[in-house]
């Protein structure tokens, strides 16, 4: 069962950050920059949250489905060990390259929006990028070690 939810919380962390990525940060990409960031700032209070929860959530459970396979199973066990650390890494690729300019774009006023605003929203996407590749990086060692590839044996 543990498993089953490692796999399915970082299936929903990874839809919603590939959401993000390819639809809903372009689409505000075309907007003044004002609008720009009146989008952002309530998208991001919200989507923080249900981010930051589900890849915790998918990491704990990718490591613990990793230390109960034992050395019974060697390969599924680093498999779900390393989806672990992908969903960990999602986490820390936030706080240590994604922090300081998240606070940044949330204490600008709106009313100051401007070509710089959009330039940090700009690098914001490109960052976002990255922790999505993380997600997905996770959730296909998941994928792998359920239900394994053809040639391929993860127990």
């Amino acid at each position: 069962m543990i498993p089953v939810l490692a796999l399915i919380a970082a299936a929903m962390f990874s839809g919603a950050a590939i959401y993000v990525l390819v639809a809903e940060h372009p689409a505000r990409g075309v907007l003044a920059p004002r609008d720009q960031l009146a989008q952002w700032k309530p998208s991001y209070a919200r989507g923080a949250v249900m981010q930051a929860s589900l890849a915790l959530l998918a990491a704990v459970l990718g490591i613990v489905a990793g230390l109960a396979q034992g050395p019974a199973s060697l390969a599924s066990s680093w498999l779900w060990l390393a989806g672990g650390g992908f969903m960990l890494g999602a986490i820390v690729w936030t706080f240590a390259l994604m922090w300081t300019l998240n606070g940044r774009i949330k204490a600008t006023p709106l009313d100051q929006a401007s070509d710089e605003t959009v330039a940090m929203l700009r690098r914001w996407g490109h960052l976002h990028g990255g922790r999505t590749a993380l997600g997905v990086a996770g959730l296909l060692c998941y994928a792998i070690a359920l239900v394994g590839l053809p040639g391929f044996s993860a127990t």
